[in-house]
């Protein structure tokens, strides 16, 4: 894949897949929760959103007419209606983006049509605007060849900043690379070679935690990562898919399950114990995914002590994903 800085983006639309899947709350506002203060820690509230922005100052600064674009929740929670209450809409992001960056930012209320191509049309060097949530139309997650068409329109350029979202074939991220010349933004470089080198040739022991909702998505990374690591921790709804033989292991001696769970919602503290002990003696720890439902906070406890065990042991770390 080209870099970023491969490109003459002098003048050019550059149009930039970024991951703004941030936590809103009820008002509509980014949550203002403290990150985590290592580096290595990736973790939501508008940290996602301060990741972008060396990409994004590059790209002003080189003269470049940014679009910015990203998906926000999950495709049922966006149908168009809900839009208007603002909990599944950028704009939010939009207006935090322009604090942090301390540069003017337009918001467009949607993200493909003739309007907002008309409106990348008219765009001046320099300036930048946010596109509204891809998926608020359905043919984003249907990799629809129309849909990726219809936003490929709005640039002349394609950057990949979305390092959290690259593994889904969805328009933006599969679609629009056949219509646009494209490449890797400054985050996505990072991360990939972070993944690489902690593939190749991590210290030992490596611990890698597995957990979160997308179960399905789960089995070929912890097939790959049990390759390569001493011990896998997962959480409680990896450990139903392994019971009920969903998930078939090529390692299972490697693997560390729950010993007790909170309704079935968080990992419970004998569970904590024994995965803090483990990652004590890690050298090198790789999570992917909660240990529980997080959005509540009586059964956030068990990722949020596992988080503090990771920044206590030392480690090289990296975290993130769903």
């Amino acid at each position: 894949m080209k870099s970023i800085r491969d490109f003459n983006v002098k003048n050019k639309r550059v149009l930039m897949r970024c991951d703004f899947n941030v936590p809103l709350d009820e008002r509509g506002n980014v949550l203002d929760s403290n990150p985590p203060t290592t580096p290595q820690y990736i973790i939501s509230d508008d940290f996602r959103i301060k990741q972008t922005i060396p990409t994004i100052e590059y790209l002003i600064k080189k003269g470049a007419k940014v679009i910015l674009m990203s998906h926000l929740g999950r495709s049922a929670q966006n149908q168009k209606s809900k839009i208007k209450n603002q909990k599944y809409s950028l704009k939010p992001v939009a207006k935090r983006l322009e604090k942090l960056l301390e540069w003017k930012i337009k918001f467009l209320d949607d993200c493909i049509g003739e309007k907002v191509k008309k409106e990348t049309e008219k765009m001046k060097p320099g300036k930048v605007v946010v596109l509204e949530n891809l998926r608020i139309h359905k043919e984003e997650e249907e990799n629809d060849e129309n849909f990726a068409k219809e936003l490929s329109k709005l640039g002349d350029i394609y950057i990949n900043d979305a390092f959290g979202a690259s593994h889904r074939a969805h328009a933006s991220m599969v679609g629009i690379p056949k219509y646009l010349p494209s490449g890797a933004g400054f985050l996505l470089e990072k991360e990939i070679n972070v993944l690489t080198n902690l593939m190749k040739n991590p210290k030992k022991p490596l611990v890698v935690i597995i957990g979160g909702k997308k179960v399905e998505m789960k089995a070929k990374l912890i097939n790959k990562f049990s390759e390569i690591a001493d011990v896998l921790l997962v959480g409680g709804l990896i450990k139903k898919e392994i019971e009920g033989k969903r998930i078939k292991l090529k390692y299972p001696q490697k693997i560390v399950e729950p010993i007790d769970e909170i309704e079935g919602k968080d990992i419970g503290p004998k569970t904590i114990n024994l995965f803090q002990e483990k990652i004590k003696k890690a050298k090198t720890i790789f999570w992917n995914g909660p240990l529980g439902m997080i959005e509540r906070e009586e059964f956030s406890k068990g990722t949020r002590k596992i988080a503090r065990a990771i920044i206590k042991s030392g480690a090289f770390s990296v975290i993130g994903g769903g």
